[in-house]
């Protein structure tokens, strides 16, 4: 599902529209999405990135231009989060702050990556399959493992 407060940029390809859900967000030109990709409100996607398949963007979370995002990586915007209040009511909006994320131009999160919110993964930066982000990336940094570290230099490595 494509709600109407979405804002598509030029030439956005969307790879089976009807197996999305893309509600209040915006998505920069030539920008491909896959299939069960789900991103919610307040979030951005630059332009030129690939967002792969099975891929969750929760609200709060930026991207910037050029981003590859692989297979079925998850972005969190909750420290604390919880599914009732202290009366046992389910939370609203009103009960949780949403914090933001930012994954600079160029940078890479490898498949199964799982993205604690607060961060900043910096330009260039490769993050690698399965990894668990908790603190930011620097620019070029080759992060990897649970939690990840810093490995490598992607200068390095061209």
């Amino acid at each position: 599902m494509i709600t109407n407060d979405v804002e598509l940029g030029e030439n956005v390809a969307i790879y089976h529209p009807d197996l999305v859900n893309l509600y209040g967000c915006r998505i920069g030109m030539n920008t491909k999405i896959g299939t069960f990709v789900e991103i919610q409100k307040g979030a951005s996607i630059g332009a030129r990135c690939k967002i792969s398949s099975h891929t969750f963007i929760c609200e709060g979370v930026q991207i910037d231009d050029g981003v590859f995002v692989g297979h079925g990586v998850m972005f969190t915007n909750d420290v604390y989060p919880k599914a009732v209040d202290a009366s046992g009511n389910l939370q609203t909006e009103a009960d949780w702050q949403m914090i933001p994320t930012r994954v600079k131009d160029f940078a890479s999160i490898g498949s199964n990556a799982t993205i604690l919110c607060g961060i900043t993964i910096g330009k260039s930066a490769l993050v690698g399959a399965g990894a668990v982000v908790t603190k930011d990336v620097p620019d070029y940094a080759i992060v990897a493992g649970v939690p990840a570290r810093v490995i490598g230099d992607i200068r390095s490595k061209k």
